[in-house]
């Protein structure tokens, strides 16, 4: 049986709702790959630092926004609320971390800009969210993060009536990276239990 256009269009744009919020659930490092391929969810682009890319006097303003996971337990925040920058040109912006606790805390920061469409023309040169980053116990880093908007975004019918863009992370807590895993088994002793290990006096340890 045939399917009118109109529940064929439903049923497709559903399915693709399914589909990113299985792949949310499931990774959200493959979430923001996907992401920066298809430009889905205001996701920014990439780009080298010097393509003798045109800058304009036409400026815009960026602003800037930072969040956590409930369970992250850092403090996360942008060292700067908003700045202005002319398209195309370089601009260069700090986000302050802070672990409290008394052991590392890896992370990583999903991003995205809205208006989403502005997305496509939102580039990062460099940026701390294309790593994983980890604080080891009272560390407070300052982490930056260089971008241009595209003049391009001039050419888009509706995007070139944007007076700002909002810059969002998100931290959320991963799994510390083996080599600092290792290093905390080591300094704790751990690593050597269980299994023949032996105890401060030499002694075989007991193991329950």
């Amino acid at each position: 049986m045939a399917i009118d256009p109109k529940t064929k269009t439903l049923v497709q744009t559903l399915g693709v709702v399914v589909t990113m919020g299985a792949l949310a659930w499931a990774s959200v490092p493959f979430y923001n790959w996907f992401c920066r391929v298809t430009g889905f969810g205001g996701t920014t682009q990439v780009a080298l630092a010097d393509q003798g890319r045109e800058i304009l006097d036409r400026t815009i303003k960026v602003k800037f926004d930072a969040s956590k996971e409930r369970n992250m337990p850092w403090e996360f925040k942008p060292m700067q609320t908003e700045m202005e920058v002319r398209l195309g040109e370089e601009g260069l912006a700090f986000f302050e971390a802070y672990n409290p606790t008394d052991h590392p805390v890896a992370g990583q920061a999903a991003y995205n800009v809205a208006p989403y469409q502005a997305g496509g023309y939102f580039n990062k040169i460099e940026c701390f969210c294309f790593t994983e980053q980890v604080l080891q116990p009272g560390e407070r880093v300052q982490m930056p993060v260089s971008f241009f908007v595209d003049p391009e975004i001039l050419e888009d019918g509706d995007a070139k009536f944007y007076k700002h863009i909002t810059l969002s992370y998100t931290f959320y807590e991963i799994d510390l990276p083996e080599d600092v895993q290792a290093a905390l088994d080591i300094d704790s002793g751990t690593s050597d239990l269980p299994g023949g290990a032996e105890n401060e006096n030499g002694a075989p340890a007991s193991v329950n």
